[in-house]
């Protein structure tokens, strides 16, 4: 059957490309067509990658992110049981793949997590590409491939050169998208699957498979699709929470997170981030938005496929859930974008020259910016690891009381607590404004195992990295007590106060 046959509403009419100069006649000299297609594509694909994500090589750590999955990673393994005695509000496949990378390369050095981020933006990018080629043509997939590695930097350094979970959930969405758009649905859902054990809001792609099953054919044929969709979406699923524990699992990823997606009393706050990260994307986008805005007002063929838009409103529901709009989130919007830009520039010839040109010149701003600004707060964590360092022997049990998990990380010290941030206590988070914040908004029974873990094994040194935020010794009774009863201060370190066990 052909493939047009096979997926309704899509417009595959190939109208030709331009013959002009600039970044059009490079784009269609970049690459042969027909069965060298891939061959000249996948080292271009490389390349720009490796360009566009250089920055991530130059720091160790680029965000907290990265710093609180090392350190959780060196915890599991050694022997630590992840939503045990090692906690995180996240699903578990990305803290695995910290853990086998370091297991194999060693704990010392996040270069091996960096090259798996690479390789996920590449095959996130090569996905891309397959989707509009077999959509639209040739030229279309190289734009596709192409455009998605530009506009995937278009956001602060710390978001977009960072090996997070959201560079580590893109391959599977699109590769959910990639099988849906084929009819491959138990392989669609065991996409879907690992996007969302990826992370939670990486089910959202979901939503364009189901309208992509809803319209695949007759009744019987949708009927056996969605149970071939449900089983690759379900056993998974149900494989990981039967291995880590169905009651735990459900708990860190779903029903134990409650005060810290809502964003009651901090609206101001997050607005102002959600508005100032929408702002920075749509400026390193303009070059796919434009177009697509245009073609849509225009009614240009090719930009109506209702799956890219159900896909793109899905994505847009999954960066706004939770209230929290760090520049990171914002990625998932990036593919769906990227293709309906595509759909939209082949029907605008004269868009295409200025919208490409902008794309690349704001990808070099972007890389400029990544290349000339160090990451926020590494100075300040290296300071505080140093010193921690110098005041405790290897192996002994340290708590850093900030929201820096990399501490303990660049010091090559335990934490003293699975609570590897102040936040899981006090409901902390970047930008908050102390809305929520305090003992009662912490994670449902932390505070009494926090206290069992202070009881058993007391650290030998306390690092309050508070300094001045809502989550504070003063603002926090029950760690404000911890302090005073069993701790006396020693030194202070950049800001941090660090305080010793009273022997």
């Amino acid at each position: 059957m052909p493939a047009a046959a096979r997926s309704p509403g899509i417009t595959r009419a190939k109208p030709p490309m331009p013959r002009d100069g600039g970044p059009s006649a490079v784009l269609r000299a970049a690459v042969p067509a027909g069965r060298h297609y891939w061959r000249g594509l996948l080292p271009l694909l490389a390349a720009v990658a490796a360009l566009t994500h250089l920055p991530s090589f130059l720091h160790v750590v680029w965000n907290p992110d990265e710093g609180f999955l090392a350190t959780e990673a060196r915890l599991l393994s050694h022997g630590g049981v992840l939503y045990q005695t090692v906690v995180d509000r996240k699903p578990p496949l990305v803290p695995w793949l910290y853990e086998g990378a370091l297991r194999l390369f060693g704990d010392t050095s996040l270069w091996p997590l960096k090259v798996l981020a690479l390789a996920a933006h590449l095959a996130t990018a090569a996905l891309l590409a397959s989707l509009a080629r077999r959509r639209w043509s040739d030229r279309a997939g190289v734009l596709a491939g192409v455009g998605y590695l530009l506009v995937s930097i278009g956001l602060a350094p710390e978001d977009s050169q960072a090996a997070t979970f959201e560079v580590f959930m893109l391959p599977w969405t699109v590769a959910a998208f990639w099988c849906a758009d084929r009819r491959r649905w138990a392989p669609a859902g065991l996409a879907v699957a690992g996007a969302v054990l990826t992370k939670q809001t990486g089910g959202a792609v979901l939503l364009p498979v189901l309208w992509m099953l809803w319209r695949s054919g007759p009744h019987a044929r949708r009927g056996r699709g969605a149970a071939a969709l449900a089983a690759g979406f379900a056993v998974p699923l149900l494989a990981a929470a039967s291995a880590l524990g169905f009651s735990r699992f459900v708990f860190w990823t779903v029903t134990g997170s409650g005060s810290y997606v809502s964003a009651s009393g901090a609206w101001l706050a997050v607005a102002g981030r959600g508005l100032g990260n929408a702002g920075i994307v749509a400026a390193a986008c303009a070059g796919f938005l434009v177009p697509a805005a245009v073609a849509v007002r225009r009614r240009t063929p090719g930009t109506g496929d209702g799956d890219l838009w159900v896909w793109l409103a899905a994505s847009a529901v999954a960066v706004v859930t939770g209230f929290q709009f760090y520049g990171h989130y914002y990625l998932q919007l990036l593919p769906p974008l990227v293709l309906i830009g595509v759909a939209a520039l082949r029907g605008l010839p004269r868009w295409r020259r200025p919208a490409l040109a902008w794309t690349a010149l704001a990808a070099c701003g972007f890389l400029a910016w990544g290349l000339a600004a160090p990451p926020s707060g590494l100075s300040h964590s290296g300071s505080v690891a140093a010193a921690v360092s110098d005041r405790t022997a290897p192996g002994e049990r340290v708590l850093v009381w900030g929201m820096h998990p990399e501490v303990y990380w660049l010091a090559h010290r335990p934490p003293a607590s699975r609570y590897l941030t102040a936040g899981f206590l006090t409901n902390f988070s970047g930008g908050r404004d102390g809305a929520r914040v305090g003992e009662r908004y912490a994670v449902p029974g932390a505070w009494q195992t926090f206290r069992d873990e202070m009881r058993r094994h007391p650290p030998g040194l306390v690092v309050d990295d508070s300094r001045g935020q809502p989550y504070g010794p003063a603002q926090v009774p029950a760690f404000r007590d911890l302090l005073r009863r069993r701790y006396r201060p020693v030194a202070t370190c950049d800001g941090a106060v660090l305080y010793a066990l009273r022997r």
